[in-house]
């Protein structure tokens, strides 16, 4: 199958046009760099000629809460209407789990919107959630440093591999659509200030993490099961934290 990538040059997006390309598929990625812009169309209509497949794993530039909002909702809109005009039969979006949870996030909020957006279109369509990428680690503790302290609430967190995360989604894209959500998730949680504190020491960053209930993560105060799926729901990936870390050190 021809299967578009919407943001196919990113983390993400350039993993999983690999594994389909390894699966015998052509994986087209898109993006601004390829001539595609979905903020504007440009680019779809001739992008998607001959797709049976997208696969939109693209993010916004800016994470100011109204311009990631305009992003999505503006970018989704004009991807379904490309996509029905040119007969694409499978609309797979990838998305976070809890994201109902945590309306003081305005990332969160705009991720929602767009999977309602995807529900109340006429594409056939499947909606990955994911758990926080361990990529992602050093970012979320930048963004909660205070001078050489790193704030972070003590409440579950079950992160798991960019790569896991390309597997399920490229997996996905190649099945019948779900016409709902399935959720994937790293194959064990851990208590989220000791994970940040475990991944500084391995990088030998002498910032002290505080485990801080009120802690706020982007804007929002956690309860304890706030960014992880529900018991049983997900299917995990399988590269475990540790082995990660110690490739990544």
């Amino acid at each position: 199958m021809k299967i578009v990538v919407i943001g196919g040059t990113g983390l993400i997006g350039s993993k999983v046009c690999g594994k389909l390309n390894d699966r015998g598929h052509e994986a087209v990625p898109a993006a601004p760099s390829t001539g595609v812009d979905t903020l504007t169309g440009e680019g779809l209509a001739e992008v998607l000629a001959g797709a049976q497949v997208v696969v939109d794993v693209s993010n916004s530039p800016s994470f100011e809460a109204s311009a990631v909002l305009d992003f999505f909702t503006t970018s989704t809109r004009n991807l379904l209407a490309a996509e029905a005009a040119a007969g694409v039969a499978h609309h797979l979006a990838l998305s976070i789990v809890g994201i109902e949870g945590l309306p003081d996030n305005g990332y969160f909020r705009a991720k929602l919107a767009q999977e309602q957006l995807i529900h109340q279109g006429q594409i056939p369509f499947s909606i990955v959630r994911a758990t926080q990428f361990f990529e992602f680690v050093k970012g979320i503790a930048d963004a909660a440093t205070s001078g050489d302290t790193v704030r972070v609430p003590p409440v579950l967190f079950q992160p798991m591999a960019a790569e896991d995360v390309a597997e399920a989604v490229s997996r996905t894209a190649v099945e019948t659509p779900l016409k709902g959500v399935a959720e994937v998730a790293g194959p064990q949680q851990f208590r989220f200030d000791q994970l940040v504190a475990e991944a500084l020491r391995a990088w030998h960053d002498p910032r002290t993490v505080i485990a801080d209930p009120h802690a706020r993560y982007y804007g929002s105060e956690l309860a304890e099961r706030s960014l992880v799926p529900d018991e049983g729901r997900a299917r995990l990936g399988g590269t475990r934290f540790e082995d990660w870390l110690r490739r990544s050190s």
